[in-house]
């Protein structure tokens, strides 16, 4: 196999990122105290149309922090997609609650609505949604379900940065919702996570948790069991920086798509793409082969040229650690098995593109031929 020479993701750090950086060496602020902290969260407050925002260290403790500031424990049930990271799933195991794994819809990957359904029971306490490689789910019955069953909406927008559902951005829908910056999401902060919602009383809750709980009004006073999951100064500044060229990146991440569309062009090959009401980030641009026997061929053809790809996340409920009230979810079993994950940085070349495509052509007509 050769080397990478064309990676999945490289984050693009073009912009005031080391400026920053140098004014929280320069200053001393490398902490989880300094300028950048609270701007961030204030100007991607903004950005995503929310009130409030606090930051974390990564995007897996932003989502079990969400959870707690709802009161999720033992007992409750969250129902999840099993089409996702396993991160969704195993924050809800750190409360202590049960994950109840729900199957997607075909057309767009999400999470499925009338699954949703049929899954709730009397300890059914949140429905949490995964706005998966950048698409949105279809809000509307889900909050609908929601109102009437009277459940809490996480909202996992790890891979939104930039998604939007009838006009509003992933993550001003949820009673809290949460962002990832690992190196490899839209904006990143190398590590580091935003938990965001409308409601004052769940971000005084959440960032009383995660400051190891310590008292508002008395020093080094904790009334709660709390955790440590701030996000330093030097990590806010790299984000701010990302923040501020945000609309860019995004705008090459769409061309990135277009050039995939037009690229793989009579294929038989379906691509992950954008829904009717919805912007689609393409944070990631995915695949899916015609028959599962496929894929690893395929993968397989791209990585002895150098093309680094990924599969699909395998859903949760076929992991040994999910498994043990195993039921089917055929729609994404299918989506897994057949799902590839195409390079997609935003500073990706119009050559490398080109050849990754070629090589996909190639590996078609061989497929012809033999």
């Amino acid at each position: 196999m050769s080397s990478i020479r064309i990676p999945i993701y490289r984050p693009s750090l073009e912009g005031r990122e080391k400026d920053y950086v140098m004014e929280c060496l320069e200053t001393s602020w490398i902490s989880s105290r300094g300028r950048f902290v609270p701007e961030f969260e204030t100007r991607f407050a903004e950005a995503v149309g929310v009130t409030h925002a606090t930051s974390v260290c990564n995007g897996t403790v932003a989502l079990h922090l969400a959870l707690l500031a709802l009161g999720i424990g033992p007992g409750d049930e969250v129902i999840v997609p099993t089409l996702t990271y396993i991160a969704s799933v195993n924050a809800i195991a750190y409360t202590g609650a049960t994950p109840v794994f729900a199957d997607s819809v075909r057309e767009t990957w999400q999470i499925d609505s009338d699954d949703i359904v049929r899954l709730i029971t009397p300890r059914t306490k949140a429905i949490m949604v995964v706005h998966l490689y950048g698409q949105c789910c279809d809000m509307d019955p889900i909050i609908a379900i929601a109102r009437a069953h009277r459940l809490f909406i996480v909202e996992d927008c790890a891979e939104a940065f930039g998604s939007f559902y009838k006009g509003r951005h992933a993550g001003s829908f949820g009673d809290i919702s949460t962002f990832s910056f690992f190196g490899n999401k839209t904006i990143t902060t190398g590590e580091g996570g935003m938990v965001v919602t409308q409601d004052k009383t769940l971000i005084e809750r959440s960032r009383h948790l995660k400051g190891q709980g310590l008292a508002a009004h008395r020093e080094y006073w904790h009334d709660i069991i709390g955790y440590n999951y701030r996000m330093t100064n030097i990590c806010a500044a790299i984000g701010l920086a990302q923040l501020e060229r945000s609309k860019e990146v995004l705008a090459q991440k769409r061309i990135i798509a277009q050039r995939y569309v037009e690229g793989l062009a009579g294929l038989p090959v379906t691509l992950h793409l954008e829904q009717p009401e919805t912007v689609h980030s393409f944070w990631m641009n995915s695949l899916l082969t015609a028959t599962a026997e496929e894929r690893d061929p395929l993968r397989a053809h791209l990585a002895a040229a150098g093309v680094e790809t990924r599969p699909v996340f395998y859903p949760v409920h076929t992991m040994p650690i999910y498994s043990q009230a195993y039921r089917r979810h055929r729609v994404a079993e299918d989506l897994a098995w057949r799902g590839i994950n195409l390079p997609s940085w935003p500073a990706l070349p119009e050559t490398d593109q080109q050849e990754i495509c070629a090589l996909i052509h190639q590996f078609y007509a061989g497929k012809r031929t033999s």
